[in-house]
């Protein structure tokens, strides 16, 4: 950070916007605020130059034809990319975990170039995981849950870590869920993932800030991942 002021990007939201991902920018600006902590989101549309200047960068779910279209912008644009070389934070959910990839393959067979920034190669799966998913993170010890929606099966490699490993649902389709490299952060869960797992929110805030922060009680965040983890959906 430059300043006292976290800048949160929403990338490509015209493009990656199927899912209400962007609440993901929401549930981090609040938290920061609830902190003291003054913070800022800036949407970088598909038209717009994208700044590798920013803190956080936050990537959603779309479809085939939508991803592709972001992958190769992103691509060309490379702002993402050299940000996350100085070690800025950045959060892929679904269609964004194959982006930030090396590889994805769409429905008609097609062959996409991800950016890289994660050790992770996807095909399509012979079903659709639809429904909630719990998994154990990898990163804390609190479940992790969220909802799916994807026929992608990713394949983590040695270079990037498993987010962690699902209880129920499907994933990533090996029984493991997501992918972490540094500070690259890819997940299938929708919710949005950080409106359900504050924990999760915290941990991406602590890395953009560098250090511990103060824990938030909020009862009704507290109530909704008590609900959610009794689901049996």
């Amino acid at each position: 950070m430059s300043d006292s002021l976290v800048r949160i990007g929403l990338v490509l939201p015209d493009v990656l916007g199927t899912y209400s991902d962007a609440g993901n920018a929401t549930v981090l600006r609040k938290r920061l605020e609830w902190r003291g902590i003054d913070a800022a989101t800036i949407p970088i549309r598909l038209r717009d130059a994208v700044p590798s200047s920013l803190d956080i960068y936050l990537l959603g779910g779309g479809e085939d034809d939508a991803q592709a279209l972001a992958a190769s912008r992103l691509r060309e644009a490379n702002g993402v990319q050299r940000a996350a070389a100085r070690g800025a934070v950045v959060l892929g959910v679904c269609a964004g975990l194959q982006v930030l990839g090396e590889s994805f393959v769409t429905a008609d067979g097609t062959r996409h170039a991800g950016l890289g920034l994660l050790d992770a190669d996807t095909r399509p799966g012979a079903r659709r995981a639809v429904g909630e998913v719990t998994a154990n993170c990898a990163l804390f010890d609190e479940a992790l849950t969220g909802f799916e929606n994807h026929q992608g099966v990713t394949t983590v490699g040695d270079g990037s870590r498993s987010l962690g490993t699902v209880v129920r649902g499907t994933g990533n389709g090996d029984g493991s869920e997501g992918a972490v490299t540094g500070h690259v952060l890819a997940t299938y869960l929708h919710g949005p993932v950080l409106a359900r797992n504050p924990a999760l929110a915290d941990v991406l805030l602590e890395w953009t800030l560098g250090t511990e922060l103060s824990r938030l009680d909020v009862p009704e965040v507290v109530d909704l991942r008590r609900k959610l983890l009794r689901c049996k959906v």
